[in-house]
């Protein structure tokens, strides 16, 4: 009785508690990196030999790093990742490729901006949740403050990118032209002067 009384004191302790939080946030955003990763290689082979396939290319191997990134946080942080949600993650992103577009058979334009978008915030989502793991950091976490800062300045860059190019399939939709200049919105994200691509040497988690 006694063991269990322990035990049970152990599960509701406020540290169990900030544990239990983290796993979940954690595991909720790896489901949500893991439906950005499927979109986004989805969306580079649809506009592979259009002027936004090579943008596209690139972001798709850097997200998938970012889901990396993540999984190797949360083995730092000693959180489990739960694949059922990551499943189910999944597959609500394939569900969405049912959303309307405007025609019954074949690729809309819309889509296009739909697809965009969508994207666009998944990866300020992603930016979030940097910005929240740089403050864990920062409270003696055993993660690398420079580390994860290489990762938000990449999430401001892939953001900007999204955005010129939701610009330009806005403007072909809706306009019958292209939209933003084709260097719009491109220096938001280099601001903190990161490198074309910042984990191309991979840190360790642990400080």
């Amino acid at each position: 009785m006694e063991t269990h009384a322990h035990s049970t004191e152990a599960r509701s302790s406020p540290a169990a508690t900030r544990q239990r939080l983290l796993t979940i946030y954690l595991n909720d955003h790896l489901a949500g990196a893991g439906s950005g990763v499927s979109l986004i290689r989805r969306m580079a082979r649809t506009q592979r030999g259009t002027p936004a396939g090579p943008a596209l290319a690139e972001l798709a191997g850097e997200i998938a790093e970012d889901r990396d990134s993540l999984r190797e946080i949360m083995t730092a942080l000693d959180v489990p990742a739960r694949w059922p949600g990551v499943i189910l993650g999944r597959l609500a992103e394939k569900a969405a490729r049912a959303k309307p577009n405007g025609r019954l058979a074949g690729r809309s334009p819309l889509s296009d901006v739909l697809e965009l978008e969508a994207m666009r915030l998944g990866v300020e989502g992603k930016a979030s949740l940097w910005r929240s793991l740089r403050t864990l950091a920062g409270t003696g976490a055993p993660l690398d403050p420079a580390a994860v800062d290489r990762l938000l300045d990449r999430a401001e860059r892939q953001s900007a990118v999204l955005e010129r190019l939701r610009v330009d399939a806005v403007g072909r939709t809706f306009a019958g032209g292209a939209g933003a200049p084709a260097g719009a919105g491109r220096g938001r994200g280099r601001s903190r002067g990161s490198a074309r691509h910042p984990l191309s040497r991979r840190p360790g988690w642990a400080s």
